[in-house]
């Protein structure tokens, strides 16, 4: 996790801070190969987002199962084709189909190599309980395929990234289930000792996963039709109802992992409501939808499972100031005022400001976590151990 999510958190500052100042200041986006809307969303989700998935999914998995982790060269080769990807594309404006190929074998080849490490752990009895980690790895080295080949046919490769997206949504229902688990039940005997456990009951999560697939796969076959709007109004349907698991009182409320989750799954949401009014013609665009997605819940989560994971698995307690829920109620706040410039057709500068402060965000989770992710543990332990008792 350590270098991917160190990644993670340089390339959010990085991408929206650059973005930022396109919008705002008319800095020239890099020359790439669809133009700087592709190449904003294809870097958040195949730069950005893959980083954290990476990270989450190298840690997480051996820690479900029980089964050695990456070896330090591995990790190096699968950091290297992170790097190459991001090099690959970002000088396919100038390097034309050179370039774009190198993006593309090492973007394809990335969620793959992932996906080879973790087989080991993946093949023991634990393991095939959480294959839906390597279904979803699968898809991303699809939908990085998918994209490529439109790039060299010289299309724009949107669709792409907007089902990307969809497999984004899909595995953070499947990874917060696992995360929640452990942090609303923590929560629970820390507020009201005693009180029932919060249960992630399958047939929710199922029907959530289901619909989101549904909308996603409408949305790359059939873009714009009535149907897209229906089945995302299905998905932000299913995303409430799996939301209700979560209603346990006060302690929801009164701790910080637990209400910083919820409001991920508040922003996929609304997010699929948004899609569906705006395919329907009840709202102008799907800009306010996209960014729901992508900024809020995409943005929110990344930034939870690196404030939990980064500091538990680097041998740190939790940050127990106020840091943190800062740090997400400043993605909730970028993500409401970039939703209202969709809905209201605010320009730049209302752009410029939703970015810094998703990149104000991000700056302080690498100043709370960043540290303990460079350093050698100090406690003893070894690895991506939890932090001594």
């Amino acid at each position: 996790m350590r270098p991917f999510f160190l990644l993670a958190m340089v390339s959010a500052l990085g991408l929206l801070g650059l973005w930022g100042l396109v919008l705002g200041a008319g800095v020239a986006p890099p020359q790439v190969e669809g133009g700087p809307i592709v190449w904003h969303v294809h870097e958040l989700v195949f730069g950005f987002a893959m980083a954290g998935v990476a990270g989450f999914a190298l840690t997480a998995l051996p820690e479900f199962t029980g089964v050695a982790g990456v070896s330090r060269v591995q990790l190096r080769a699968l950091v290297l084709l992170w790097l190459i990807a991001r090099a690959g594309f970002w000088a396919s404006g100038w390097g034309g189909a050179v370039a774009l190929w190198l993006a593309a074998a090492a973007q394809v080849a990335l969620p793959l190599a992932v996906l080879a490490v973790l087989a080991p752990a993946l093949r023991t009895a634990a393991g095939r309980a959480h294959w839906s980690f390597g279904w979803a790895l699968l898809a991303l080295a699809a939908m990085a395929l998918g994209f490529y080949v439109d790039a060299l046919r010289g299309a724009a490769g949107l669709r792409w990234l907007h089902a990307t997206l969809g497999v984004l949504m899909l595995l953070i229902v499947v990874a917060a289930s696992r995360i929640s688990m452990r942090m609303v039940n923590r929560a629970i005997e820390q507020v009201t000792p005693g009180a029932p456990p919060y249960l992630a009951r399958p047939p929710k999560r199922h029907l959530a996963a289901l619909c989101i697939t549904l909308a996603t796969l409408a949305q790359f076959v059939r873009p714009g039709d009535a149907l897209v709007g229906w089945l995302a109004l299905a998905a932000a349907a299913a995303m409430f109802h799996l939301m209700s698991d979560w209603h346990v009182g006060a302690a929801l409320w009164r701790r910080r992992f637990p209400l910083l989750l919820y409001a991920m799954y508040a922003c996929m949401a609304l997010g699929y409501a948004a899609l569906g009014l705006a395919h329907l013609g009840a709202l102008a665009g799907t800009g306010a939808g996209w960014h729901l997605l992508g900024a809020g819940a995409v943005g929110m989560g990344v930034f939870v499972v690196i404030a939990i994971a980064g500091r538990a698995h680097a041998g740190l307690w939790p940050d127990a100031g106020p840091w943190i829920p800062l740090g997400g109620a400043l993605i909730l706040a970028a993500t409401g005022l970039r939703v209202l410039a969709a809905l209201l057709g605010w320009g730049g500068g209302a752009l410029a400001a939703s970015a810094a402060l998703w990149c104000l965000a991000y700056a302080v989770l690498l100043w709370r976590v960043g540290p303990g992710l460079w350093r050698p543990r100090t406690d003893g332990r070894d690895g991506c151990e939890g932090p001594a008792a």
